[in-house]
């Protein structure tokens, strides 16, 4: 089966940010729909978003790793981050582990919002995704 192309076209609008504009997926692969994984484990501080950033990162790709599949199967990310001050820390963990998951640069499709709150005052980030078998 073809690989998933992640890239962003010539002639249109460059990325504001790390991201792909456009991610492909070969016709016949399944899709891996991964819900909203938040940096906080019970019995462990919240802690920063940075750590929430890593922590959750880390929690799509140990999913993805059940399934046999890892980083390199996302095709998008969508990431909800509380408050503009936890940008910073959002930006290096998501960095950190780019460069390690993505050392070609072809990262994943990616949306980022900045809310008021997410589901408890102790979330500063949650993301989720889209990924890929056999792509």
């Amino acid at each position: 089966m073809a690989a998933v192309r992640r890239f962003s076209p010539a002639g249109v609008a460059a990325p504001i940010g790390r991201y792909s504009q456009l991610a492909v997926v070969p016709a016949g692969a399944e899709l891996i729909f991964i819900s909203g994984q938040v940096g906080v484990r019970a019995g462990e501080p919240a802690g920063n978003a940075y750590a929430q950033t890593r922590r959750a990162l880390l929690a799509v790709a140990d999913l993805l790793g059940t399934l046999g599949r890892g980083p390199e199967s996302v095709v998008r990310l969508s990431t909800f981050v509380a408050g503009t001050g936890s940008l910073p820390g959002f930006y290096r963990a998501r960095d950190e582990l780019f460069d390690r998951w993505y050392p070609a640069g072809d990262v994943p499709a990616h949306s980022l919002a900045v809310v008021a709150g997410l589901a408890r005052p102790d979330l500063l980030v949650e993301i989720d995704g889209v990924a890929v078998m056999g792509g």
